[in-house]
């Protein structure tokens, strides 16, 4: 089998897998949003944004397999560069679909070994979760408007493997949502993500001024959103974090 010599990854997290399974020196091209590793990826050229990547950049580069996300990424720039080139589309809404897309990146890309053992290790991590009791929880990732997320999404998947209860578990995707609706769920946690806003103490006071019976805590986004290698370091402090917060 022919593998890709070189690559260019429009999808943050996938971007780092690949450094973290030895294909760094494929790596052709990445968005601007693909920040790790650090002191590695810098040197990797940047090729535009997850949702505006310089397309004719990319052709230019043109690389023997692009790593696409169905989410992260346009419908129409997929389109346009699958007309001329390997385009891998990743569609990962579950933890066991980020460990399947692991899986797929290793063996098309020829380090199926590599990509079995990253599996082992997080799975290790995923049994390891503390048997703390369920918690009702809210996770904001955006403000003006609020919203948070809905049971098809890999963060839902994360909060329930780590046994927290989604109180906007029954909408999909990315709900608008407001602090007076949320007041009326009433969740026993709410989680302010780091990215993509930045949420400030701030704001922790004005959802604490509408929500005083729930706790309000700031998260690590990259814990809850990030798949590939990153899972490894989330889950382990995410294992910390679920007995923290009992």
């Amino acid at each position: 089998m022919n593998y890709p010599k070189s690559i260019v990854c429009l999808v943050p997290s996938l971007t780092e897998l690949l450094f973290d399974l030895g294909l760094g020196d494929r790596l052709a091209g990445r968005t601007r949003f693909c920040i790790h590793p650090e002191g590695k990826v810098e040197n990797v050229p940047i090729v535009g944004g997850t949702k505006n990547p310089r397309l004719d950049k990319i052709f230019e580069i043109k690389p023997e397999l692009v790593i696409a996300n169905h989410e992260e990424n346009q419908k129409e720039d997929i389109e346009e560069l699958a007309g001329s080139l390997d385009v891998m589309v990743t569609d990962i809404k579950t933890i066991e679909d980020a460990l399947l897309t692991i899986y797929d990146i290793g063996k098309r890309c020829g380090v199926a070994a590599e990509a079995d053992a990253l599996i082992k290790k997080i799975r290790t991590e995923m049994n390891n979760v503390p048997a703390e009791p369920q918690q009702s929880a809210a996770y904001f990732i955006w403000r003006e408007p609020w919203m948070t997320i809905g049971h098809d999404t890999y963060i839902h998947s994360v909060l329930t493997h780590w046994n927290l209860e989604n109180v906007y578990g029954e909408q999909t995707r990315y709900p608008k949502t407001s602090l007076i609706e949320l007041a009326k769920k009433n969740p026993e946690l709410i989680l302010l993500s780091s990215e993509p806003y930045p949420f400030k103490e701030k704001h922790r006071d004005e959802v604490e001024a509408a929500c005083p019976d729930s706790r309000v805590l700031m998260v690590n986004g990259e814990w809850f959103s990030w798949y590939g290698s990153r899972m490894l370091i989330a889950f382990r402090r995410l294992n910390s974090f679920r007995k923290a917060i009992s």
